[in-house]
């Protein structure tokens, strides 16, 4: 299902630099932050990057639906759970 489907990471100074007509999605309120806030992620589905994406200084990736789903896992990405 997701096999077709990449991931980048980047800065979030750079998210002005995104053309929203070429990942999936929407605005820039739409994005997943880190739980720092310095950086956020977008998704496409084909091998090629979006040349928004491309264009980026700070991205890191492309990475696998599985690769992000572990990256997303990590404190960096996930509030601990506070008891």
């Amino acid at each position: 299902m997701f096999n077709n489907r990449n991931y980048m990471i980047f800065s979030t100074g750079e998210i002005n630099s995104i053309d929203f007509n070429q990942v999936m999605e929407t605005s820039a309120e739409t994005l997943r932050k880190s739980v720092d806030d310095s950086k956020t992620f977008v998704k496409w589905d084909g091998a090629e990057v979006p040349s928004s994406v491309a264009a980026l200084t700070t991205k890191e990736g492309p990475y696998t639906h599985s690769q992000i789903l572990s990256i997303l896992s990590g404190a960096d990405w996930t509030e601990p759970i506070q008891e």
